[in-house]
């Protein structure tokens, strides 16, 4: 394994994605982040087959770089975080809990999946700030989506939430397997984000997705029903789906 200076395993397209993790729960690796500093779609694609969520950041903005002398900005140097949660929230679909005051509101509203992908991934970007979801990971992410033979490795999708024809609340994320792991989302009208991913996770379910991988554990996951999982539970669910 590679490491960078402050002890995080560094990760190039010549790994093996899936010896990567196997090596990070076999030496209990403590952080959330590894490292990683090229965009090529088919390695960012491997990444997230393996389990990793990828996120990616701007170093200038990361360690508040100075402005260079002539006022100028700096110019932007992008780097990949791959994140495998010590916790992460996973909601198996028979354990989605709906609180009555959301029940009555779900026939409001229309669910699509892979519709307007690309407005949904900007409108999270512009809700959300290009803080983690750089400018050079989005681009990857809509090359790997429109990649065919990538589809079968990772498939970037969405789900677009209507009432009335106006859409309400969205998220994407990545399809691997029979899995959906949610990258980001947002929400126009109140509840409406409950709504998506209530609407989602039955989705998942009548479509024989194994289960609803919700990332970064939040008590309005666990309000959903979700649990939260060691990294060994997640990977041994995740590779089994």
């Amino acid at each position: 394994m590679k490491y960078t200076v402050s002890g995080h395993i560094f990760i190039t397209p010549e790994d093996d994605c899936h010896a990567v993790v196997d090596a990070m729960l076999e030496t209990d690796y403590s952080e959330d982040f590894c490292v990683a500093d090229n965009f090529d779609p088919g390695f960012i694609a491997r990444l997230m087959e393996a389990g990793f969520l990828v996120m990616s950041a701007d170093l200038n903005e990361l360690f508040d770089d100075e402005k260079a002398e002539d006022d100028e900005e700096p110019e932007s140097d992008y780097i990949l975080f791959p994140k495998l949660h010590l916790e992460r929230a996973v909601l198996i679909h028979e354990n989605l809990h709906i609180k009555k005051s959301v029940k009555k509101l779900l026939n409001r509203y229309e669910l699509k999946h892979d519709a307007e992908f690309e407005r949904v991934i900007g409108r999270c970007v512009e809700k959300h700030g290009s803080g983690w979801l750089t400018p050079p990971l989005v681009e990857c992410i809509k090359t790997i989506r429109a990649d065919v033979s990538l589809k079968e490795t990772a498939y970037p999708s969405c789900f677009a939430l209507y009432r009335e024809g106006e859409l309400a609340a969205a998220e994407f994320g990545v399809i691997c397997g029979k899995v959906y792991t949610s990258y980001s989302g947002y929400y126009d009208e109140e509840n409406a984000g409950t709504v998506q991913l209530i609407l989602t996770s039955r989705y998942l379910k009548e479509n024989g997705f194994s289960f609803f991988d919700l990332g970064m554990p939040m008590d309005y996951k666990t309000d959903l029903g979700a649990v939260n999982v060691s990294p060994e539970e997640f990977v041994s669910l995740f590779r089994s789906n």
